[in-house]
């Protein structure tokens, strides 16, 4: 009796000890802080995103102004006479240019009625004051020779589709949908900043109430 007696006590140290390491701190330190968890992303998820959104506005606007402030015209192809070399929903960039100056083979912009019209130069009569042009799409070359007075400039550059967001910019619910667009990344930016400094104190919160 006195060994089962003595075995069983020591049985009870044993769970007693065991059961004690599960016993939380008295302070507190101990199973009892949490972290802010998936929380702690959000600040840096909105700031990212604000300054994706802000990046592809000003992406998509560059294009589209700087040129203007460098002397170069911006017009958008919405025909395909000169493809493939142009492709229409492209963006051409012209460049003023003296019209003795255009060589054979140049792809000049000029005036054809209501609309601006980008060929290629198949000749430059000097003498006459006038080119002989032809879409590269074209069979054929252009009926009427063109004045020099009719001549807007060279085609320096293109990029293909951004002629499309050429045209959203010159109506104003497009102008209006880029504003939005832009003040959207811009409150992100702020909301992640404000998000940031209110997990910063609530951290330090509790810290100090530890």
């Amino acid at each position: 009796m006195t060994g089962h007696s003595t075995m069983s006590k020591k049985m009870d140290n044993k769970k007693n000890v065991n059961d004690n390491n599960f016993i939380p701190a008295a302070n507190g330190s101990r199973g009892s802080e949490k972290g802010p968890g998936l929380l702690a992303y959000v600040p840096a998820f909105c700031s990212l995103l604000g300054t994706l959104i802000l990046l592809t506005v000003i992406a998509a606007a560059l294009p589209l102004t700087v040129p203007g402030f460098m002397g170069y015209k911006i017009y958008n192809v919405v025909s395909g006479s000169m493809e493939p070399a142009i492709p229409v929903g492209s963006i051409v960039y012209v460049k003023d240019i003296d019209p003795s100056e255009v060589n054979t083979g140049d792809i000049i912009a000029f005036e054809g009625g209501d609309s601006v019209i980008m060929h290629r130069v198949q000749e430059n009569k000097v003498v006459e004051g006038s080119f002989v042009t032809r879409g590269d799409a074209n069979d054929s070359e252009d009926l009427a020779e063109v004045p020099y007075d009719r001549l807007i400039g060279i085609v320096v550059r293109h990029i293909p589709i951004l002629g499309q967001i050429l045209t959203l910019f010159g109506t104003s619910f497009g102008r209006i949908c880029m504003v939005c667009f832009a003040a959207c990344g811009a409150l992100l930016n702020i909301l992640g900043a404000r998000l940031r400094d209110a997990l910063k104190y609530a951290c330090e919160e509790e810290a100090a109430g530890s």
